[in-house]
């Protein structure tokens, strides 16, 4: 099933009671946040509240907190078969490839049709546009305060869209905003990030940057804000192909960039080139505060909403929450997206306990010496695999998801003086062990098996395996004697 908006997939929830309404009065200071956190904690139901002190708008939250809402948000059961359909669009391999396909929906093949056909459509009038408000006042909105040290109320699940000045590409991102004053938010752009080259290109030109927040989105579209996508593909072409159908767009009313026709709030405004303003502290993924550091401010100069709008909210904080089963969910359809480039890998792991971005776990077929080293460093040449502090290698019939394997063969295959790769390179802007902000090191462990050309100083020794004709023998034992039954576990 296709959701269009945010209220179609809420009620598609509700109705198969994978969505609770919280009726009693509560605030969005803390509370909201507390009460999403134990939801998170035990994979429960997406949350709405419907009495939020202080604001006439509904909150919804831990939206997408759960594998099954996410595969159900994306049109699948499971979200398998959403890797599996990038994976097949990238195995048609058009003529420039697939990721210039997405960019300009060009090429002669007829695959390239349903490209095509996702291309975002243009309205004139939209449900997004259906009121707005007289005066700016964000104080209006049910904005979250999540944890108590948080320097001020933060919008934390906007889909926030820049442009390229000099190419006219849109680029949309989630971007947290903490409320600076009536109409002014913190645009917390990272360095690395897309929304902060474009910035910094309206910077050069010392012109005022157009920015649109859309508050409150169909999943896909939430999905693909969230992703790595690839430079210059865009994100609302993406977004159509994961949910199979086009999104509309609608023409911003005080600039020329476009947003969901079905978004539930909109903020639109502009970033000064030189006014900075400091955000934070502000509990983040990593488990700890972000420090309070300058960052660009963004002038709400209108805002626009829906006929009864709804308010989504995220909370962040240390494993479990809902941007960390996003990131599960983006690691599996985007492993399509590594093995086109690097197709000697095999699997790929970025386990919660790293925060999806301090460890990679990563499998390969191992065809020559060094094969692993390569690996490690075209991973860390590829997008947000950049910031992966720790990155282990192992050997393809190893389970990356299986972590007292991969520990078993990194205690046992990789030798701390031979094995280990060590790079200084740039890391993410939350990171806090690194002494020099963005900048910091990193380290390879190669655990695959090793030849005598990589150093092993030996012959590598055989693995102990059972015999498959014992293993059928035995089998055809338990499967005849109901004494040993407790036993028909499968070989060891």
């Amino acid at each position: 099933m296709v959701f269009r908006s945010l209220g179609e997939f809420l009620e598609r929830l509700e109705a198969d009671g994978d969505l609770i309404r919280v009726r009693e009065p509560i605030h969005s200071e803390l509370e909201i946040a507390e009460l999403t956190q134990r939801s998170v904690r035990q994979d429960g139901p997406a949350l709405r509240f419907d009495s939020v002190h202080g604001s006439s708008i509904p909150v919804v939250t831990n939206l997408l907190g759960s594998p099954r809402r996410i595969a159900r948000g994306l049109g699948a059961e499971r979200v398998d078969e959403v890797a599996a359909k990038i994976g097949d669009l990238i195995r048609l391999r058009p003529p420039a490839g697939v990721v210039a396909a997405l960019k300009d929906l060009g090429g002669t093949l007829a695959t390239l049709q349903t490209l095509r056909s996702l291309a975002p459509k243009r309205v004139t009038r939209a449900p997004c546009q259906s009121v707005e408000w007289e005066t700016v006042d964000l104080g209006r909105l049910p904005i979250l305060k999540t944890w108590p040290l948080d320097a001020a109320r933060t919008v934390t699940f906007p889909v926030v869209i820049t442009s390229d000045p000099e190419t006219g590409d849109q680029h949309t991102g989630i971007y947290r905003l903490q409320q600076l004053g009536p109409d002014t938010l913190a645009f917390h752009a990272q360095r690395h990030r897309i929304g902060w080259n474009n910035y910094m290109k309206w910077c050069r030109r010392g012109e005022r940057m157009p920015v649109v927040a859309s508050i409150g989105l169909d999943p896909a579209t939430i999905f693909a804000g969230l992703s790595p996508v690839p430079e210059g593909v865009s994100n609302f072409v993406f977004a159509g192909l994961l949910r199979g159908e086009p999104i509309d767009l609608v023409k911003a009313k005080s600039c020329e960039l476009e947003l969901p026709a079905e978004s539930e709030i909109v903020l639109e405004g502009y970033v000064d080139p030189v006014e900075r303003a400091f955000e934070g502290p502000f509990g983040d993924h990593t488990g700890y505060y972000s420090a309070p550091e300058p960052f660009p401010v963004f002038h709400v100069t209108r805002v626009t909403t829906r006929d009864n709008p709804v308010y989504l909210g995220t909370v962040t904080g240390k494993f479990p929450t809902e941007d960390a089963v996003l990131g599960k969910a983006v690691e599996k359809v985007f492993l399509p997206v590594i093995r086109t480039i690097l197709p000697e890998v095999v699997d790929m792991n970025l386990p919660l306990e790293g925060l999806f971005i301090n460890v990679a776990i990563v499998s390969i077929r191992k065809q020559y010496p060094y094969h692993a080293r390569k690996v490690m460093h075209a991973l860390w040449g590829l997008g947000q695999m950049m910031f992966a502090r720790y990155l282990i290698v192992v050997d393809a019939e190893v389970d990356v998801h299986d972590l007292s394997e991969v520990l078993y063969r990194v205690g046992l295959q990789a030798d701390p003086d031979r094995d280990m790769e060590h790079v200084t390179g740039p890391v993410d802007q939350l990171s806090i062990s690194n002494p020099v902000p963005n900048i910091g090191a990193k380290m390879g462990i190669d655990a695959t098996k090793k030849s005598m050309e990589e150093g092993a100083g030996r012959p590598w020794p055989e693995e102990i395996r059972s015999d498959p004709e014992v293993i059928r023998r035995i089998d055809a034992l338990l499967a005849k004697s109901p004494e040993l039954a407790r036993l028909r576990s499968g070989p060891s």
